[in-house]
C-alpha cells in the first residue's frame, strides 16, 4: 500500500472516530433523543454496515468475537452516550482517550512492565492533565459527564487489549457489534418509559453507528497495515484535537484555558509515553 493511501485512510479514520463525539454531542445539544435510544440506533447500525462489509469481503458467515468483548463494546457505547447528555464534543474525547490510556498503560504495569524515565515523566504529565481537568472550578466538566466517560474510555480499553490477536479485527469487530445489538435492547427496554425519538436524533445516530463506527472501523483496519506501531498510536492523539476544532467550529462550544493546559499536558505526556516506549524495545 503506498504511502498517499495509508495517509488519506488514516486522516479519514480520525475523521470518523472524532465524528462520534461531534454527532453524538449535536445529537444531544440540537435533538430530543435520550441516551438509550442513541446507543441502541448507533449499535445495531454499526453492525448491519459492518457485517454488510464483512460479506462483501468474503469472510464467512459464523460471526467471530466474544460476548465478554461485546459487553465491554456495549458498556463503552452506552456510557460514552449517556456522558454526552452533559460534556462539550472536545472534553468528552479528551476523557475518553484518557481513560484509554491510562486503562492500557495499568495493564501493561500489572503484567510487570517497567517505566523508563521518560515514560515516568510522560505517565505524570498526563495524570497531573487529567486531574487537572477535573478538580473543581467553574470551567470544570460536570461529574454526571466526567464519570460516565471515563467508564467507556476504561471499557474501550478492555476491549482493545481482549481484541489483540484475535484474529482479523474486522470480522471480530463485526461480530461484536452484533452481540452488543442484544445489550442495547435491552437498556432501550429498560428505559423505554424515559425514551424519547425524533428525525434529527435517529439521523445523528445513524450517521454515528454506520458511518462513524461501521465505515470508520472498516477504514482504520484498513490502514492499520500500513502503520507502524509508533505511528498507529501516536496518530490516535490527533482525535481530541479533531474533535476540539470540530467543536468549537461546528457547535459552537468555547475553549477554556483549563481545556488548553490539560490537552497540551494530556496528549503531550501520552505522546512522549509512547515514543519513549518504543525506543525502549
Amino acid at each position: 500500500m503506498s504511502r498517499t493511501r495509508v495517509f488519506i485512510l488514516t486522516l479519514l479514520a480520525m475523521l470518523a472516530f472524532a465524528g462520534n463525539s461531534l454527532l453524538c454531542r449535536a445529537a444531544f445539544s440540537s435533538s430530543r433523543i435520550d441516551a438509550a435510544s442513541f446507543t441502541s440506533i448507533r449499535v445495531i447500525a454499526g453492525a448491519l454496515v459492518l457485517s454488510l462489509i464483512v460479506r462483501l469481503r468474503g469472510g464467512g458467515r459464523e460471526p467471530a468475537g466474544s460476548w465478554a468483548s461485546a459487553l465491554a463494546l456495549f458498556t463503552y457505547a452506552a456510557a460514552f452516550s449517556f456522558a454526552y447528555v452533559s460534556l462539550t464534543a472536545a472534553t468528552g474525547a479528551l476523557l475518553l482517550f484518557s481513560a484509554v490510556q491510562v486503562t492500557m498503560i495499568g495493564f501493561g504495569l500489572s503484567r510487570g512492565e517497567r517505566l523508563r524515565g521518560w515514560q515516568v515523566v510522560g505517565l505524570a504529565c498526563a495524570l497531573g492533565g487529567l486531574i487537572g481537568l477535573l478538580l473543581p472550578g467553574l470551567s470544570a466538566p460536570p461529574l454526571r459527564g466526567a464519570v460516565p466517560m471515563l467508564v467507556a474510555g476504561t471499557a474501550w480499553g478492555v476491549y482493545s487489549l481482549r481484541g489483540k490477536g484475535s484474529g482479523d479485527p474486522l470480522r471480530v469487530t463485526a461480530g461484536n457489534f452484533l452481540r452488543a445489538v442484544v445489550f442495547a435492547v435491552v437498556l432501550s427496554a429498560a428505559m423505554f418509559p424515559w425514551a424519547s425519538l425524533d428525525g434529527p436524533g435517529v439521523g445523528y445516530a445513524l450517521a454515528s453507528g454506520a458511518l462513524a463506527s461501521g465505515i470508520g472501523y472498516a477504514i482504520w483496519y484498513t490502514a492499520l497495515p500500513g502503520l507502524k506501531m509508533t505511528s498507529a498510536a501516536t496518530v490516535q492523539l490527533s482525535v481530541p484535537v479533531i474533535a476540539a476544532i470540530g467543536g468549537i467550529t461546528l457547535l459552537g462550544e468555547p475553549p477554556t484555558l483549563r481545556f488548553l493546559t490539560a490537552s497540551i499536558a494530556i496528549l503531550g505526556g501520552i505522546a512522549l509515553f509512547i515514543v519513549d516506549k518504543q525506543r525502549a524495545r
